[in-house]
Order: C-alpha cells, then structure tokens, then sequence
C-alpha cells in the first residue's frame, strides 16, 4: 500500500493542556514550557470555527503524574463543537479508556503503558476496536543510529527500540500510530520524513500521524506526501506561522501541490 491511507489525509490541531493552561513544551521538557493566553475551550472552538474535524487534546500534567484530569474540558468540547477529539495522558487503566469515551473522546491515546506493558494496550485493541486506540510511540535517534523509546512519558530513556514495539502492534491489529521524533518536537525544524518512511516500510497498513517539528504548510503537505495519514500541529499553529484554513485544506489537495 502506498501513500496515505484509504481514510485520507487528517490535520489534528493540537491542545496541550497543563495546569489549566494551553502550554508547548520544548522536547517533552517540562522546564522549557511556553504558556499561551487562550484558555483551552475558546481554542477549541476557534479551530471548529476554522473547520477541523479533528483536536488532539493532551494532559500534560496526567501524562507525569497519572489520572486524566481533562474530563470536564472533554465533554464541553464536544457539547459546544462537532470536533472529534483524539485525547490521552496518564492513561493507565480499562476505568480511564472508559471514562475518556464516556466523556466524548473519539480515539484515547496511549503511550508510555504501551512501551511498558504491551500485552495490556493489546487487549484494549480487541475490546475497544482498532478504531478507538491511538497509540504513541514516541522516539529518540541513540548515539547507535537506533531509535528507542522512553518508559514514563519523555523523562526516562528505555531500551526498547522503535521497530521491535511497532512490529508487534502492527500484528496485534493496531491501526492508528502517532509517532513524534522528541527531538524536534517543539522546535520548529520540520518533521523527521526519514523516520515515517522508515515507519511506513515497516508497517504500510498503519495510518500514521506525524508529530514534532512541523513549521509551514509544506511541512505539512510533506508529511502527507511520505505516506502519512495525519498531521498533529502544535507550536507552529499557536504561533500563527500559517493559518489553520489553509493547513485544513491540504486535507484534500492533490498530493504534490506546491504551498
């Protein structure tokens, strides 16, 4: 299979939430944190208003801690917009997958727990439908060339490398995989195509969705011209580097289409 996936090609604006507060951090790193104004509704509502289809919601302060803590937040979103809402941090049980789609959330995001305990997530993969699981496999490139992926959100380095955790998901019936290169994740350098062609090779029935690094519309139309199913947009988008309308609209322009 090549190119993107039979579902096309989605933008995710994104909503990284910690202490109330719309934040990006810089690689993961809690201490290099930039606050944004708008509260985390109003923004929501403003790329509904745009016309995404999609948000990609984070709970920043779950995903060190644990216990999702943007319930209430979820659940105005989807009473007050027609967002789809892609959401995780701190997810750690059956009861938290539960609670996510009682609360409106169209897919839950899992990450570390699935580095950690794959056996779990695969389950929830059978129970819940490939449909309503994301799983993250967030990665950094080793000083070896390899790419591994940490255990308890960015903050602890693991062995585990990138390709072994995919290859089982991908037999295991998982459909939807978010992957972010943690070192160009907030920093504005473009997205790591090497790495999602690399992921696409590996596993081509995947629809993946790029994180980290994008910057300007070609970035994006680039991630989607390497296979990818999906954007995630982060600080570029708060940053107003380019306009959420026209992000949207690479949604379903020809493949190839200059920017």
């Amino acid at each position: 299979m090549h190119g993107t996936s039979s579902q096309g090609f989605a933008v995710y604006p994104a909503i990284d939430v910690r202490n109330g507060r719309v934040v990006r951090l810089r690689q993961g790193d809690y201490d290099c944190e930039t606050r944004y104004d708008e509260a985390p509704l109003e923004l929501a509502r403003r790329h509904a208003r745009a016309g995404a289809r999609w948000l990609h919601l984070v709970d920043l302060d779950a995903a060190r801690q644990g216990g999702y803590t943007l319930g209430s937040l979820l659940r105005e979103i989807r009473r007050q917009t027609s967002l789809q809402v892609q959401t995780g941090g701190g997810v750690r049980s059956q009861a938290d997958i539960d609670a996510l789609l009682q609360a409106g959330a169209e897919r839950v995001v899992i990450g570390s727990l699935a580095v950690r305990e794959p056996d779990r997530v695969l389950g929830w993969l059978t129970r819940y439908g490939a449909h309503r699981i994301t799983v993250a496999l967030d990665a950094r490139r080793c000083a070896d060339g390899e790419w591994r992926l940490p255990t308890a959100g960015w903050t602890e380095q693991g062995a585990q490398l990138l390709e072994d955790v995919l290859d089982r998901f991908a037999d295991g019936g998982l459909r939807h995989l978010l992957c972010t290169d943690i070192e160009r994740d907030g920093m504005l350098s473009g997205p790591n195509l090497d790495l999602y062609r690399r992921i696409r090779a590996c596993a081509p029935h995947l629809e993946l969705q790029a994180s980290g690094g994008v910057r300007d519309l070609a970035d994006i139309a680039a991630a989607r011209g390497a296979g990818c199913a999906g954007a995630v947009l982060g600080k570029a988008l708060l940053d107003a580097r380019f306009d959420l309308v026209d992000a949207l609209a690479l949604e379903v322009a020809p493949v190839g289409r200059p920017c």
